[in-house]
């Protein structure tokens, strides 16, 4: 079984205006319905885009390994490949799942998903998390660019199979590059997050009676999987949300700069990871590639490498430009929210993640959105810090909890310095039952 990247690094010399540049960018910065990419298009869209029934240069790993998902041995190796076949994760999904089809791109499909699912069991077992963040698809109109529709992702089998072969092979470089240049690598790591972190998950959970222990990544993971309520479906995933907010950031690193012990990617529960599976869009897998040739004893390695000084400039940036890079995918992300409700009103289901004195917090599933729904008089409410809960004062009944449903009215409005903002507000929940929406 094989992981073939393309060999991003034949046309990307160490030295070059291309890599230098290159290098100062750091990565490819996604936005709605377009990118900023790290490196010229004739690279990402043509002679390093990997097409069926075409030759193209790549930069392999390759293992020998067993029905049950046990790696016998590694092989890497430049390599020229011809895809049998180009396919999106929906079509893929399409042929995994309908028993007619027997050929053998198809039975090697299947093939490929069974040990992907058992390598993530392997992963879970150890105490891998999995964890959820509302990611957003939109749907663009293709003349005036504006939004048309909006929803959450799907995440089919198959996005989970290609995940990990990813993760295979970026575990498997990690410890071959480590193996031969101990103090040179660029590796990966997820620092175990400070206790303090996980007090907004903690407090949510226990406010409905859910347990959830955070003393290690396994026991947090099991945790996660117990954290169901059988009336609500939508539980588990909020609760994985919260958690996901509850993580330090990963950080790219010199492997001579910190300790063996901190090597370790908490949310992977790997002793050892980095980034080799997508050159074109992030340096430090270039990086990484240059450290892997020169394992192989195809290139030298090149003297910055082996320049601590000039190392630390490097991961510094890639640390800061991975962190920008997020940020802005996120604005684009708000923007364009932003301008699908600019001319209409629309009644959604929603979930309460928080309770304040003054307000609640709500997420909307549909849009992948949060915001504020604030209170008309908070002096008629009670807050129950412990039970996330508001009391009136009146008569003492809840009027909100956590992880209550609710409706919720979304308009933009114009505030100070005709800055627009999207205003969340309560509604009746019959109005969503009745499929209101304002336009």
């Amino acid at each position: 079984m094989g992981v073939h990247i393309a060999d991003v690094t034949h046309f990307l010399l160490p030295g070059s205006a291309m890599d230098a540049e290159a290098s100062a960018r750091a990565t490819t910065t996604y936005l709605v319905q377009r990118r900023i990419d790290m490196l010229p298009k004739p690279l990402t869209e043509d002679i390093c885009s990997l097409r069926a029934n075409v030759e193209r240069l790549a930069f392999s790993v390759i293992w020998e390994i067993t029905e049950d998902a046990r790696v016998i041995s590694s092989l890497f190796t430049k390599s020229v490949i011809k895809s049998r076949a180009a396919l999106t994760y929906a079509e893929a999904q399409t042929r995994i799942d309908d028993e007619r089809m027997q050929d053998e791109l198809t039975c090697n499909l299947r093939a490929m998903n069974s040990i992907a699912k058992l390598l993530r069991k392997a992963r879970m077992d150890r105490g891998a998390l999995e964890l959820a963040s509302p990611e957003v698809k939109f749907e663009i109109d293709t003349e005036t660019q504006d939004p048309l529709d909006v929803g959450m992702y799907q995440l089919r089998e198959t996005n989970r199979m290609v995940e990990e072969m990813m993760l295979l092979a970026n575990c498997t470089v990690a410890e071959r590059c480590l193996q031969d240049f101990p103090a040179n690598s660029l590796l990966r790591r997820h620092p175990v997050p400070p206790a303090r972190q996980f007090e907004p998950l903690l407090q949510a959970a226990g406010a409905v009676g859910v347990a959830i222990d955070v003393d290690t990544s396994k026991a947090l993971a099991e945790s996660l999987d117990r954290a169901v309520r059988p009336e609500d479906p939508y539980f588990n995933k909020l609760i994985r949300i919260m958690a996901t907010r509850c993580m330090t950031q990963a950080r790219y690193f010199g492997s001579g700069d910190v300790a063996r012990p901190e090597y370790y990617h908490y949310g992977l529960a790997a002793p050892l990871y980095t980034h080799f599976t997508s050159p074109i869009r992030r340096y430090a897998d270039v990086v990484v590639h240059r450290v892997l040739m020169a394992v192989l004893g195809l290139q030298p390695l090149p003297d910055g490498l082996r320049d601590r000084d000039f190392m630390h400039l490097v991961v510094d940036n890639l640390n800061v430009r991975h962190k920008n890079a997020q940020l802005a995918g996120r604005a684009s992300v708000d923007l364009h929210t932003l301008i699908f409700f600019k001319d209409k009103q629309v009644v959604a289901d929603a979930r309460i993640t928080r309770v304040k004195r003054n307000a609640i917090i709500v997420f909307v599933p549909k849009f992948g959105l949060e915001g504020s729904v604030l209170l008309p008089d908070e002096d008629d409410y009670l807050l129950d810090d412990d039970k996330q809960a508001l009391t009136r004062r009146a008569d003492g009944a809840v009027v909100y909890k956590i992880f209550d449903k609710c409706a919720v009215n979304i308009r933009v409005e114009e505030g100070f310095g005709r800055r627009k903002a999207l205003v969340l507000e309560m509604t009746d929940r019959s109005l969503l039952e009745a499929g209101e929406t304002v336009e």
